[in-house]
């Protein structure tokens, strides 16, 4: 059967024509897509920038390190804690920097460093001289020699003199005389040092060895004298204590008035090692994150698009040749031998597509890796992968995807009876076999079923990707399969209108969709794939933004929000001159984390907080809360969400963002939808700078008070806007940011089932050549044919789009459900410019697709 399968290609090439290409292209995308995931993975990172000129550099151990009965647990901090300052007399000529928020006002974000780390990247010179005195300063850009220029920190804004300007560094930087920087920023982040690194860990390790007796003499002396401990050495547990976790390798001494926090646990970075540092660090882990979720979303999209396309196709080149079977089954072929055959043409068609997929898909890794840094998704710097592991991959997954799509097709083709060939002419079997409905039907409950429980039992977790990706497939597969059922029904109430026109047009359209009902369904079905995942994807991240925006915004009950220019949040001065406006209540939102030992000791987890001022923030935001009161909320206490699994008034032994180590007591449980994970008060802030501060006006407050607010944030790259105003930018970022990497993987997989649609309908065009001959013996003119031609080409597209509306109705309808229990209600919202113009192009594509093979139809091509 073999040999038979050989010879049938060679006769009907352009039957398998659409196959071949949809395999080919399956393969090129997944490997290429592949190659993209191997290169995120595999391409070295960035080189050092911040210490590229530092051959050793000296950081703390910024990580929390517990020890457990299951083994030690860690997690990287979320606040510096800076190195001892007694490490930087012991290493001879070592380069203390330290690195924190500077900003020009007006002028982009930026950090402040003393004048002597800027040898470390090295950034040199360009113009003018060192800054000498503290109220002179060297910048990257942004300002000329000369100039007076405000500066922001994190104590306020202040006047310097611009005395040079120093080339362009990792990020933009202020530079500070070591004086001025040391009282900007008294915590030690980092000793640069041009010493062998051997010499280093020596000098390191005498730092270690004195700095552990000096330890032991202080607890012994603390032990004589109870009366100076605080509360938060208070409530660390001793070594005799049965505690959960036990600090070790913290470094974290405890923390005193306003001096940071030191580490004496540090790392020796040398070569690659010193890009830890870098401030681009966190991004560039980030972007490749991004790029691997996107290649890999795409690559489960592209064997979903592949199964659906290859299975259709197949079954629609097996309907084409009933009598062909049935004349095999005739001259003595068995069931097994015609599905054999079918399963032959499939492996040669499969093999040949996929080898030359798999070998040319690698070549579009370079554009696609552009494409996604173009979009912020993925590092510029980037290598494309040289792996071949890919190409094998995609080689693989292009035959089985193949055979999986033949199954259904070999199966009705051995069901074909000898009988069938004695037809004269082509009768369609039923449009819907017991098969097809219980397949239709079983993926249809599946996606309902799961949608139900995703409304129910986790309604968050309806909002992500990975959750509403899969109902959206089994949907389209489901509407895939059940096209068959409504092409009757539709076809008439689409072609209702051309009943007004002159003419047969009336009478023929609709009849030629309805009398192949197979036929409509399989070249509607790539229309239907490509509208629906356009039109459920946008939909669906339009409504979740939506939801994530009002669950932000409907709380605030504040008339102005203040928001920083930068990342780097609200300064001091700032908060004290929005606090001294007349008749304005102001709340200071600053962001931290708290670490909990949870799952018995066997999980460190790091769980976000917000400090605010208890005695404001129930006036600045509506706070749902289950049991308990806020106003119990103070320094040794926390309002915490359901996540946190614990009840009132409990003990929570808690790892605040430096490390320290402090003991809470839950006073407030707070409601599922809260805005916030847990509530602090600003003392467990630490050195963090607010992100946001909401101002409240009083009843009978001036008008003058909004002014006031204006005058106060002018200086400090810092905004005030009304709530309308704040509620119209956090709409609009959470839509941008959510949706550039859901266009970059709609781009990708569009492509592909764009390809589908045009050979589907490419593959139909030569059964429809007898038609249109017929029509032209009939006395119907070349521009009537083909005004038919076109008039079908748009009902079916018209078709493919109903069914996709009904699939993405189902499919937001299912999501709303979900989204309902988090916010409330919500608009079903769906982003019509770009599904109208998948639409569009579907459109074009289908006239195209049937007006050129029917445009060279002779009156003579007649059926036989």
């Amino acid at each position: 059967m073999l040999r038979i399968a050989w010879s049938t290609l060679r006769v009907r090439w352009s039957s398998f024509a659409g196959t071949f290409v949809a395999l080919a292209f399956g393969a090129a995308l997944m490997a290429a897509l592949g190659q993209v995931l191997a290169s995120s993975i595999t391409s070295p990172d960035r080189g050092p920038q911040r210490y590229a000129a530092a051959p050793v550099v000296v950081a703390p151990d910024e990580r929390l390190t517990l020890r457990t009965p299951f083994g030690e647990r860690g997690a990287p901090l979320a606040e510096p804690r800076g190195l001892d300052p007694e490490l930087a007399r012991r290493i001879p000529g070592a380069v203390v920097d330290r690195i924190f928020a500077a900003q020009l006002a007006g002028g982009p974000p930026a950090v402040g460093r003393p004048w002597s780390a800027a040898r470390t990247a090295p950034q040199r010179l360009t113009s003018g001289r060192a800054p000498a005195a503290d109220d002179e300063i060297v910048v990257t850009a942004g300002a000329r020699v000369g100039r007076r220029v405000q500066v922001v920190t994190a104590a306020g804004s202040r006047s310097y003199r611009v005395v040079g300007i120093a080339t362009a560094g990792p990020q933009p930087t202020v530079f500070f005389t070591d004086g001025r920087a040391a009282r900007l920023s008294p915590r030690i982040d980092a000793l640069a040092v041009w010493r062998p690194a051997t010499e280093v860990r020596t000098a390191l390790a005498q730092a270690s060895a004195t700095h552990a007796s000096a330890d032991h003499a202080s607890t012994d002396h603390a032990s004589t004298d109870h009366a100076s401990t605080d509360q938060a050495s208070a409530d660390q547990p001793t070594s005799d204590q049965a505690a959960p976790g036990q600090v070790i390798a913290s470094g974290a001494a405890p923390r005193q008035g306003g001096t940071p926090v030191v580490s004496t646990e540090v790392k020796v970075l040398t070569g690659q090692e010193r890009a830890l540092l870098d401030p681009s660090r966190e991004s560039d882990e980030q972007a490749r994150n991004n790029a691997n979720t996107i290649a890999g979303i795409a690559a489960g999209f592209a064997g979903f698009i592949a199964v659906f396309v290859v299975s259709s196709t197949f079954a629609f080149a097996v309907g084409q040749r009933q009598r062909e079977f049935a004349l095999l089954r005739t001259v003595g072929a068995t069931t097994g031998q015609v599905r054999r055959m079918v399963y032959g043409e499939a492996l040669l068609v499969a093999i040949a597509a996929s080898a030359l997929g798999a070998l040319t898909g690698p070549l579009a890794t370079r554009p696609i890796l552009d494409l996604l840094s173009s979009l912020g998704m993925a590092p510029a710097w980037l290598l494309p992968s040289t792996s071949s592991v890919p190409s094998y991959v995609a080689f693989g997954t292009g035959v089985l995807v193949a055979v999986l799509g033949v199954v259904v097709a070999a199966w009705r083709a051995g069901r074909v009876r000898p009988a069938e060939a004695l037809r004269q002419a082509a009768v369609e079997p039923r449009a819907m076999t017991p098969g097809r409905w219980i397949a239709g039907g079983g993926l249809l409950a599946t996606a309902v079923i799961s949608m139900a429980v995703n409304a129910v039992s986790d309604p968050s977790g309806a909002t992500n990707n990975k959750t509403f990706m899969p109902i959206v497939m089994l949907l389209i597969a489901a509407a895939g399969l059940l096209a068959p059922v409504v092409v009757r029904p539709v076809a008439n109430l689409l072609a209702a209108p051309l009943g007004r026109l002159r003419g047969a047009g009336a009478l023929v359209v609709p009849a030629g969709a309805v009398a192949s009902t197979r036929r409509t369904a399989a070249t509607a079905a790539p229309v239907l794939m490509t509208v629906a995942l356009a039109a459920t994807l946008l939909g669906g991240a339009a409504m979740t933004d939506a939801t994530k925006a009002a669950m932000r915004i409907d709380p605030v009950r504040a008339d102005y929000v203040v928001l920083p220019s930068g990342p780097a949040g609200l300064d001091r001065q700032l908060s004290e001159r929005l606090r001294a406006i007349p008749g304005a209540d102001v709340t200071t939102v600053t962001p931290t984390s708290l670490y909990t030992l949870e799952g018995a000791g066997t999980q460190l987890i790091q769980r976000p907080a917000e400090a605010v001022n208890p005695a404001t923030l129930t006036t600045a935001l509506s706070v749902p809360v289950t049991a308990g009161s806020l106003k119990e909320l103070r320094d040794d206490t926390i309002a915490v969400s359901p996540t946190w699994e614990v009840s009132l008034g409990q003990r929570v032994r808690l790892w605040r963002a430096d490390g320290s180590q402090v003991s809470l007591t839950v006073v407030a449980l707070l409601g599922a939808d809260s805005t916030a994970d847990a509530y602090v008060t600003p003392t467990h802030a630490l050195s963090a700078r607010p992100s946001l501060a909401y101002v409240k006006l009083r009843p009978g407050a001036s008008a003058s008070a909004s002014k006031a607010l204006e005058q106060a944030v002018t200086g400090h790259n810092a905004r005030s806007m009304t709530k309308s105003a704040w509620a119209g930018t956090v709409t609009d970022r959470a839509a941008s940011a959510s949706r550039l990497g859901l266009l970059a993987v709609l781009g990708i997989m569009l492509s592909y089932t764009v390809i589908a649609q045009v050979n589907t309908l490419l593959m139909a065009a030569p059964d429809r050549a007898g038609e249109h001959g017929a029509l032209r013996l009939l006395g119907a003119t070349k521009g009537q044919v083909l005004r038919y031609v076109v008039a079908e080409a748009l009902l079916v597209v018209a078709v493919g789009v109903l069914l996709a509306a009904l699939a993405t109705a189902l499919g937001l309808l299912g999501l709303y459900a979900a989204l309902l229990q988090l916010a409330g209600p919500v608009a079903i919202e769906v982003p019509w410019q770009p599904v109208i113009g998948v639409i569009a192009l579907c459109s074009v594509l289908a006239v195209l697709a049937t007006v050129l093979p029917a445009s060279r139809v002779r009156a003579v091509a007649i059926p036989t």
